[in-house]
């Protein structure tokens, strides 16, 4: 347990944990908020938020700017109460978000250079990389209060065990990064981190619940539902990208038959491509296609934003299949959102108009009429900035 938490076990504990939680979208309160909030007298609250004023957890952000009379004080989340790190890990690199308290990014970095291996030798490697680059970003580490940690695949986050990262039945991933980083660490799979991140970063507004996409090499999504993260049973929801509903005879990774994923994502964006190019059509990216060189999604990506005839062709497609999982979602959830992200989500232009069309086409008028579609806000820095604000959330409260 960080020491600065302590006080979070004595007197008012469960008042002060309520407090943190109203601030941690970066509001301020009047103690006559708070009051109404707790459901307890002024008199009370006052002394509450004077204990959390003197530990560090709150600071004055001055007076209520509107009303008559004289204006009370708000209180909010002290942005000098610590940092907490966000670690967004993919197939070759991972991405790193610092914010503050409150939740304000203070850093960012993309595309960090790190390929993890199902090895301890390689999770420890990958601490050392992420110390190394809060280094140049010159961070009191001693200041940093929790780390977060985004993995692909399936991830428990209550026992500790990443099911793609898999070392050994007597040591979880979650220890090893403890141990490396000397500090709480949470660790989430990468869907639902993004999720949280868009979630609490505003776009959904007072939605409860909310479905998010993320449209990478793979598919996966995080769902909040009445305002919490779901994670099933078993801790492995969201795998919409392994749903049965294609009759294209591709084989998944999974190694089943017509998963969503072989038709609506990076992998099935590239094969696409690849069988066009086969056929002869003219694209950017027949020469490297013809001389025998990997397409990457970033190549397929640049040739889209080049207006790539073939490219763009594809990626419509793509955004017609994933209306066909949108639309069903939205029948079986009746959501308030539904966020597009991941890093197809930078060809919006191309991918949403055919996924907006299909869901109409396909989902109940009734449905759908009350369901946002929107792409993400937050873009590549979700799974980082979810993944820190997942750090704080649960080092405050151990439920989430």
């Amino acid at each position: 347990m960080d020491p600065f938490l302590d006080d979070l076990r004595g007197r008012y504990a469960s008042e002060k944990k309520t407090i943190l939680s109203l601030c941690e979208r970066g509001e301020s309160f009047s103690l006559a908020d708070l009051a109404k909030e707790l459901g307890t007298s002024i008199p009370k609250v006052s002394r509450v938020v004077s204990d959390m004023l003197e530990d560090g957890y709150l600071a004055d952000r001055g007076k209520q700017e509107s009303g008559t009379g004289r204006r009370p004080s708000l209180y909010g989340l002290n942005p000098e109460a610590g940092y907490f790190v966000g670690v967004d890990v993919g197939q070759d690199s991972f991405s790193l978000a610092v914010t503050d308290f409150p939740g304000h990014v203070l850093h960012f970095e993309d595309n960090v250079p790190y390929s993890l291996t199902n090895t301890e030798e390689s999770v420890r490697g990958l601490c050392a990389a992420v110390l190394a680059c809060l280094q140049t970003m010159e961070i009191d580490q001693s200041r940093i209060r929790s780390y977060g940690v985004n993995l692909t695949g399936r991830v428990n986050h209550t026992t500790g065990y990443s099911y793609s990262y898999f070392i050994s039945e007597e040591k979880p991933i979650q220890g090893i990064l403890e141990d490396a980083f000397g500090k709480t660490v949470s660790i989430e799979n990468d869907s639902r981190g993004m999720a949280y991140g868009e979630y609490m970063s505003g776009i959904s507004g007072d939605a409860g619940t909310v479905l998010f996409l993320n449209v990478g090499w793979g598919l996966g999504m995080g769902m909040v539902l009445d305002g919490k993260l779901f994670h099933g049973k078993s801790g492995f929801s969201g795998e919409v990208g392994h749903f049965p509903l294609l009759d294209n005879h591709q084989i998944c990774r999974c190694g089943k038959v017509g998963c969503l994923e072989t038709g609506a994502s990076g992998q099935a964006l590239q094969r696409l491509i690849e069988q066009r190019l086969k056929e002869g059509s003219p694209s950017l990216l027949s020469k490297p296609f013809k001389e025998g060189t990997p397409l990457t999604l970033n190549d397929i990506l640049d040739a889209i934003e080049k207006e790539d005839v073939t490219a763009i062709e594809c990626v419509e497609e793509v955004g017609a299949t994933l209306g066909r999982a949108v639309a069903g979602l939205i029948n079986i959830f009746n959501p308030d959102m539904i966020i597009i992200g991941g890093r197809l989500s930078v060809a919006e232009r191309y991918l949403m108009p055919p996924l907006k069309i299909t869901v109409n086409k396909l989902s109940l008028n009734l449905v759908n009429s009350d369901t946002v579609i929107k792409v993400s806000r937050l873009g590549k820095t979700a799974g980082a900035i979810g993944a820190s604000l997942l750090a704080k959330s649960r080092l405050l409260n151990k439920n989430l």
